[in-house]
């Protein structure tokens, strides 16, 4: 760290003029570029008490290790000196707006012989004309499409163009009309020009004039009776004003201006860009800085300025540009502006209309920006970790609850219950870890007996894992009765529902730290969680401890999320816990139980879905899919093929007489199907339209209510 002592120039060294400064660090590296109107009181500023300094400030003087400035004519040459430097140097404590992104313009190449209109990114070429930027490319491919019904400007690469004028065919749009295809001399490079030119005059937002020369060749068609010239005049009046409505118009007098706003804080500062021409809103752009200097909004604003006019020149300069606040002092700026233009530019803060009004929405938009740029930078670990704590302190828990178990129940109308296990670890979901469960001890509907019978079979599991590992000392209780369903024991794809091993994950340590089984998988229920959640209130968390207190476990930390009010109930309280509507703790909670509510409700639908599509023959030993649907073709229905004789059956290819037996006793046990009811319309279906479409086409029919009854459905 040095001392600016050691390098501050002598008194009537520095000059009274405007001029450009740097300062370097030992390296001779540029650390900062400033520029001033008087560098002798501008640098005196850097020189004085540290404790005065801005802290900022401070840690700039004190890496430098050397100060250097270049003298100008005019403030305007030192606003030009200053962006060329900051551009050459990168000086890490100037301020530097970071676009994270390259935006996509649609250009015109009018510089060559036959013009393209094209999208582009990256650096300007002279002799281009450029619209935007858009915030996708897409959105320039759709204008585009639209225009070319109207202005059928050449499109291809030039390895395309050069190809069709050496064959002499063209593309495919050339054959379509949205070419004019001058690589086969259909229209001359004059007429070609003339075409671009009509386009870009199009896309500054002179409109009307195109529109209107439209309308009146389509009234002249109709007038002659050229009745299908007129219709393709009619679509392509219609395309114009697609492509038109996709940029609303936000200023009513056509002006021709660029917004910009400014979102800040303490350290950092978002800055958005709305591009107005022709009273429409062509495009927006964004960047965000770290304040690595003691900066104003003002002086935001002018580096703002510089990023973005610093090599634009002409017509990219707009007449107005908008600002939340005017650079100090403003003069030299205008007149940079009104130079890279060439011609005058109005710099000013609009204070009251559309103007105003649109500048409040730029103004959202970047503080929108920031609170995202925010939360990607973190990538989310402070916020997970203030949501956990927030948990624990509300729960009143030991620590941090860094795995994270939800349960829920699922069932419609008391069929086909099921129950869902999710897993957070750190706040962030485990898929590898979720599990499903069908509900056997009981037939019914009871939330609560099902909560209870499916904790009590998950730690079941986990002290059986536990007491393998040799984890209990002697003399401790020991488990006999190990929970083997099947359901249990199986990982499921959150997306698919389909059966998965699961899979090791280096993220968790306990699982990485010896919790496997011989064949190296981690073992299942083998690591507890500190908090269980289920989805309810005091009855499912009353269920969800006493199963607990029944297995012995007395670390594990118990909570209920309410639906109704978003409550947290906590077993044995009278009242339940309520967090703040703002807090992470309970935005955490809320992902937790909607995720466990998600993937009981997708198991719960694929059980019942595959229960509707059952039939007497997946009971027929050995008849595999192919051969059931040959047999479904043949005869047309199960309700056929069950009054067919042995001797029918065996005329189907593939059917054997003894399957054709074996099928026939197979449908003779069986009983006939209750009357189905069409999902789609609600109506009760004939038995031969039932049999077939619950065979054929695989969609779900009912046996009793329509499948799509979700009020009943939990």
């Amino acid at each position: 760290m040095a001392d600016p002592s050691s390098y501050r120039p002598k008194p009537g060294q520095i000059p009274d003029s405007p001029g450009v400064y740097r300062f370097r660090d030992e390296h001779r590296r540029v650390i900062y570029v400033g520029k001033a109107k008087s560098l002798r009181q501008r640098l005196a500023n850097y020189f004085q008490d540290l404790s005065g300094l801005h802290p900022r400030t401070r840690t700039m003087v004190t890496t430098a290790a050397s100060v250097e400035w270049t003298v100008v004519s005019t403030e305007v040459e030192a606003l030009q000196l200053e962006y060329s430097w900051i551009k050459e140097y990168d000086p890490r404590f100037n301020v530097k707006y970071r676009d994270d992104k390259s935006y996509p313009y649609l250009a015109v190449t009018m510089n060559e012989e036959f013009p393209r209109v094209q999208v582009m990114r990256g650096h300007k070429k002279k002799g281009v004309r450029y619209f935007g930027p858009y915030a996708h490319a897409w959105a320039i491919r759709d204008t585009v499409d639209l225009l070319l019904r109207v202005f059928p400007v050449r499109t291809c690469s030039a390895g395309v163009f050069k190809n069709a004028r050496r064959t002499g065919r063209p593309c495919l749009l050339g054959y379509i009309g949205k070419c004019s295809a001058p690589c086969v001399d259909r229209v001359s490079a004059e007429e070609h020009l003339e075409l671009a030119d009509e386009f870009c005059d199009f896309m500054t937002g002179r409109t009307g004039t195109y529109l209107r020369r439209l309308e009146k060749q389509m009234v002249e068609a109709a007038d002659e009776m050229e009745y299908e010239r007129a219709a393709r005049l009619r679509d392509d009046i219609e395309a114009l004003k697609k492509a038109m409505e996709k940029n609303a118009v936000v200023l009513a007098d056509a002006t021709d201006a660029d917004l910009i706003a400014v979102a800040e804080d303490e350290l950092e500062a978002a800055v958005q860009i709305f591009h107005v021409r022709g009273g429409r809103v062509r495009g927006q752009r964004g960047w965000v800085t770290d304040k690595v200097e003691e900066i104003t909004t003002g002086a935001l604003v002018e580096h703002a300025l510089q990023q973005l006019y610093g090599e634009e020149t002409g017509d990219a300069v707009p007449k107005e540009v908008l600002v939340p606040a005017l650079p100090d002092p403003v003069e030299p700026v205008q007149e940079w502006l009104s130079v890279r233009r060439g011609a005058n530019v109005s710099l000013r803060i609009p204070q009251r209309g559309d103007k105003r009004a649109l500048m409040e929405t730029v103004e959202r938009n970047a503080q929108q920006a920031l609170v995202l740029h925010k939360t990607k930078r973190a990538s989310d670990l402070t916020t997970r970790s203030r949501a956990l704590e927030e948990i624990a302190e509300a729960l009143d828990l030991d620590s941090a609850p860094l795995r994270i178990e939800c349960y829920d129940i699922s069932h419609l109308q008391g069929d086909d219950v099921v129950a869902s296990m999710v897993v957070f670890e750190d706040g962030l979901q485990r898929k590898s870890e979720y599990r499903r469960f069908q509900i056997k001890g009981f037939e019914g509907q009871d939330d609560v007996r099902s909560m209870h019978e499916v904790i009590t079979r998950r730690f079941k599991r986990y002290l059986a894992e536990k007491e393998k590992t040799g984890e209990w000392a002697d003399g401790e209780n020991t488990l006999t009765d190990t929970d083997t369903d099947t359901d249990t024991d199986t990982a499921s794809d959150p997306l698919t529902g389909t059966s998965s091993a699961p899979l090791a994950d280096a993220s968790s340590v306990p699982l990485a730290n010896g919790l496997k089984d011989d064949d190296g998988r981690p073992k299942r229920f083998a690591y507890p969680p500190q908090l269980v959640v289920v989805d309810g209130g005091q009855p499912q968390v009353a269920a969800a401890q006493r199963a607990l207190d029944d297995l012995g476990i007395d670390d594990i930390a118990v909570c209920g999320l309410a639906k109704r009010l978003e409550e947290v109930w906590l077993p044995g309280e009278g009242d339940p816990v309520v967090l703040p509507r703002t807090s992470e703790g309970l935005y955490l909670l809320q992902r937790v139980r909607d995720e466990a509510h998600r993937f009981a409700i997708t198991y719960q639908r694929a059980k019942r879905a595959k229960r509707f599509r059952s039939s007497p023959l997946d009971d027929v030993p050995g008849l595999g899919e192919t051969r059931k649907q040959a047999l479904i073709k043949h005869f047309g229905s199960v309700k056929k093929l069950r009054s067919a004789t042995i001797d029918q059956i065996c005329e189907v290819p593939g059917i054997g007489r003894k399957t054709a037996e074996t099928i026939a006793v197979a449908l003779a046990q069986a009983a006939p199907a209750a009357p189905a009811v069409n999902t789609a319309t609600g109506e009760i279906m004939e038995d031969e339209e039932s049999d077939t479409t619950a065979e054929t086409s695989g969609e779900p029919v009912s046996a009793g209510a329509p499948d799509e009854r979700r009020g009943q459905e939990r």
